[in-house]
């Protein structure tokens, strides 16, 4: 834990990206691998469960440092966080801990929820007298599941480049879900992440989808197009679907249906999964997960509603039916298709959606950027 808190102590006092990423990847240098595997959960924005209600801890941390509400109400206005505020107001640690963080969080924290309340309390005054107030703050986060840090992705995926000698590409990849509620960091993950191999869904995650890449506004007036953009015929124009976004995963036999934030929703839609079982082996193909009726996507409200579900009825099957739509194939026959022309994974996608019966998300035709402009009003 304490190495852990050197690190968010670095990333937290400095402004600069390559302080920050040199701080990674010295942490990453020097970690074990299994604690290095909960530091990439929790640093790419995996969230930790809350173990303990928070206002347990405020209560346990008035009692333990032998002060009234009204006094911790007090310095609680003028920190401005109730992790920071409980980390100030203890008392001093009696001794120092040199416990991993993985052994925190499997050993300590986890735990932690099954125990009677008097078992915690005693468990968790025990962990604040061997933490200095950095490591209690960042524990009590961890244990409130509300840990945050001034730290991306993105940012960890180029220390881990730095460290191991990987492309950040092939890293980016291989960590697609690495963040999903149902994964458990652990050791193995982290040296798969790290290893060698290359392959689409190397390193024994056949599952994992591919990095999404999103679309954004063009800042241009419909008159500048055409000289900024040439003519429509260089362009695949298509609607931009009120959804979710998603990646429909078929290898090995198996289907799976991540959304872009890296979640496994593949039991959330059996629609979907029912779908891609007429795709080959090692297809991966984008799209968008609609509620689909009529022949047209019903409002996103309506998806909402059945996302809000914990169990799909046969009513909710039938009054809300999904449908995905694609809008570009990433893999087929388990080769990587990203680097191929965009026109040219068009063509490949309609041959696909075809064949295996999948909706494909259809080409918007106009004579001219006014004209499509237009037909969008």
């Amino acid at each position: 834990m304490q190495r852990f808190a050197t690190l968010f102590n670095a990333i937290d006092a400095s402004t600069s990206t390559l302080a920050k990423v040199e701080a990674l990847r010295q942490y990453f240098a020097n970690a074990a691998p299994a604690d290095a595997a909960w530091a990439v959960y929790f640093l790419s924005g995996g969230k930790p469960r809350q173990v303990v209600p928070t206002a347990s801890l405020r209560a346990l941390a008035c009692q333990r440092a032998g002060i009234d509400d009204w006094l911790f109400d007090e310095c609680y206005h003028a920190v401005g966080d109730l992790a920071e505020t409980i980390a100030h107001v203890l008392p001093r640690a009696t001794r120092a801990s040199d416990v991993g963080l993985a052994e925190w969080i499997e050993q300590r924290l986890l735990p932690l929820r099954t125990l009677p309340p008097e078992v915690q309390t005693e468990r968790i005054n025990g962990y604040w007298d061997e933490l200095d107030g950095t490591s209690r703050f960042l524990l009590i986060k961890l244990i409130g599941g509300g840990f945050r840090v001034g730290v991306s992705k993105l940012l960890v995926q180029r220390a881990l480049a730095l460290h191991s000698g990987l492309d950040a590409k092939v890293l980016a990849h291989r960590m697609m879900g690495f963040t999903d509620k149902t994964a458990r960091p652990e050791a193995a993950a982290y040296l798969r992440l790290l290893s060698a191999d290359e392959a689409p869904g190397g390193g024994g995650n056949v599952g994992l989808p591919y990095p999404f890449f999103l679309a954004h506004q063009l800042e241009l007036a419909v008159p500048q197009f055409e000289a900024q953009l040439g003519t429509p015929d260089d362009w695949l124009v298509e609607w931009k679907y009120d959804g979710i976004r998603a990646q429909l995963v078929r290898r090995a036999g198996q289907v799976w249906v991540w959304s872009r934030g890296e979640e496994l929703m593949t039991e959330r839609f059996p629609e979907v999964v029912a779908l891609a079982q007429g795709l080959p082996d090692g297809t991966v193909l984008d799209g968008e997960i609609l509620v689909w009726r009529d022949g047209a996507p019903a409002p996103f409200s309506q998806l909402q509603q059945r996302i809000g579900r914990k169990t799909l009825s046969k009513k909710i099957l039938a009054d809300m039916p999904v449908s995905f739509l694609a809008y570009d194939v990433l893999e087929a026959g388990g080769t990587d298709l990203r680097e191929q022309p965009q026109q040219q994974r068009r063509q490949q996608l309609e041959a696909l959606a075809a064949a295996a019966g999948v909706p494909l998300s259809p080409r918007v035709e106009g004579a001219s950027w006014p004209a499509l402009a237009a037909l969008r009003e």
